[in-house]
This record gives structure tokens, sequence and C-alpha cells, in this order.
């Protein structure tokens, strides 16, 4: 399963998100699941349900830290049997580009 999201701080004091988006994607570094972080989410790849939406969990709680309100934003790709896909769906789009 992957889980893509985003969370971030909103009512805070400044504009800027780093810090406390840094706090998320470290929780998420220490879990120890493969992961990729991009300019709009971090998608990490889990086994079930519940290690994944711990990790969710975790991470916006991180945010929470920083701020009394947090948005959070959520897209699950469920496909039971399923391992390594963090990678192997983007490897199949870049084989059809290239051949």
């Amino acid at each position: 399963m992957l889980i893509a999201f985003s969370v971030a701080p909103s009512g805070g004091e400044s504009d800027s998100v780093a810090v406390a988006v840094a706090d998320a994607v470290r929780v998420v570094r220490e879990s120890g699941l493969p992961y990729e972080t991009t300019s709009m989410f971090t998608t990490v790849e889990v086994e079930d349900w519940d290690r994944g939406m711990a990790v969710v969990k975790q991470a916006v709680e991180a945010v929470q830290a920083h701020a009394p309100r947090v948005s959070l934003v959520l897209k699950a790709d469920i496909r039971p049997g399923h391992q390594g896909q963090l990678s192997a769906k983007v490897d199949r789009i870049n084989r059809l580009l290239d051949g």
C-alpha cells in the first residue's frame, strides 16, 4: 500500500512551514519505512493500514507542536500483494517514455 500525504501547520506565527514539515518528514524517516518526499507530498510504502496510519498520525502530531491548527491531505493506493511500488510505478512509466 502506498500512502501519500501532505501535512502543514495553519494559524502559526510564520508563513514558512519548512520547520514543521521537516519534523513530520523526520517521523517518516525514523519509522524505517520506504518513503519519498517531493515538494508537495511524502509517500510511504506500508504493508497494512495500522502501520501506515500510525506514521501519518505521528507526523500530524509533530506538526501540531508548531501550530494550533493542522491541514492533512491523504491519498492511498491499496493493492494487496504488491511491494516495491514506490519505485516500480515510476519505472513502468519511464520504460514507456523511453521505449
